[in-house]
This record gives C-alpha cells, structure tokens and sequence, in this order.
C-alpha cells in the first residue's frame, strides 16, 4: 500500500493565435470585437482591458482561454469535482486499472500523524500515531487486502473496485474556461467547502493569481 498527499500540475493555459499570445491578450483581442476597438490595442493594454471587462461583469469574454490541471485526489473529491459541468474531465478509471500489486491512498488532511511512503500489512502503530490515524491505516490495509484476494477468487478490476473506499487514490484531468475555473475557486475555496477540497484549491487558485493576474486577483480566500 502506498500513501500520498494530494497534488496538482498545470498542464496547459490557453492563448491565443500565436505562440507568443498570453491569455490576456487573447482575451482583449476577443473582447475589443465588440467594441470594434482593436485600434487601442498596444503592447501592455491587455490587462487594463480584462479589468475593464471583469470589473463590469462582462465576463463571457474571458470565456476565450482556458486551463488545463491534472489532479491527484481521493476518489470522494473526485466526485465533487465532476459536477461542475461546463469542464471536459478525462479520470483514472477502476474498471479497467489493475491495483493487485498495490493499491494507493491519499492521506486525509486531518491525519497530521501520518506520512507519505509504502506501507505494509506487517505494519505495527507506533506512539506517534493517535487511535483515529490508525484505525484509518487498518481500515486502508484491509481494503487493499480484500481488493487482491478477489483477484485470486476470479474477480475482474471492474467487480474487485467495490471494495475501494473514497480514500483510493485517482488521477483527473480537468479542462475549463478561465469563467468557469473562476466559479470553481468561488465555490472550493470558500468555508463550505470540503477539507480536502481546500486543501488542493486553495494553493491552485494562488498558483492561478501568479500566472494569470486580473483574472483572479479578485477571489478571496474565505477566513483570510
């Protein structure tokens, strides 16, 4: 059994036309055609342009450029994830992933006792670790060996998955417009959110404000 931390990378962001276009400037390209205003374009106009737009909720314009991030969640995030709909997902799929040889969790945020690495069913607690933490760790150990025997008994990927719990690791890669990733940030971020779906988007929406400033400069994260 192997545990990990939840992760994100981002894949791909979105220009324009030429390689050297930003999404920014893809955007004032797109935005100034309804202004018949491409005269006013100059080489740093993009981004008064998008805080002119976004300022004034015209933000079907920053609809133009999109992102792509791949994540590696637990499969209870996952499902969370999913219901955004204007997104293209492409999901690690149980049905046809063979884990026999060791199945991967995430390690839930609040387990602070717990670290990445391989662990096996000989496994003993140690003093560092609280009863809840390993109750959880047995409950994983338990879930994996149940997961491996079912092969032994004739079981396919498909059918053996039903003993997967919502800790069982999942890589997803998801693709939406900067609109719709500003939507997600309002909703994950927030305080109702999930723990753990914090605890990816929180650093994912500062990572977006570094590389795509204007765009969501604006989103504050909820109790800072």
């Amino acid at each position: 059994m192997i545990l990990v931390k939840p992760s994100f990378e981002i894949k791909s962001m979105m220009g324009g036309d030429f390689p050297d276009d930003s999404p920014l400037e893809i955007i004032e390209k797109a935005g100034r055609t309804c202004y018949k205003s491409e005269g006013l374009t100059t080489e740093n106009s993009a981004e008064n342009f998008v805080k002119m737009i976004t300022k004034r909720g015209h933000e079907s314009v920053i609809e133009h450029s999109a992102l792509t991030i791949k994540f590696v969640i637990d499969r209870g995030v996952s499902h969370e994830l999913v219901r955004h709909r204007l997104c293209a997902f492409s999901q690690e799929s149980t049905r046809y992933c063979n884990y026999k040889g060791g199945v991967t969790f995430v390690i839930p945020l609040w387990l602070k006792d717990l670290g990445e690495g391989k662990y096996h069913s000989s496994f003993k607690p140690t003093e560092t670790l609280s009863n809840a933490t390993w109750l959880w760790l047995r409950s994983m150990l338990a879930a994996e060996r149940c997961y491996t025997e079912l092969f032994g008994l004739g079981w396919s990927p498909q059918q053996a998955r039903s003993v997967l719990p919502n800790s069982t690791k999942t890589e997803i890669v998801v693709t939406a417009n900067l609109r719709e990733w500003r939507h997600i940030f309002k909703l994950r971020c927030s305080k109702a959110a999930h723990p753990q779906m914090r605890e990816i988007m929180i650093p994912l929406l500062e990572r977006c404000k570094e590389l795509i400033p204007i765009i969501f400069d604006d989103i504050n994260i909820a109790g800072e």
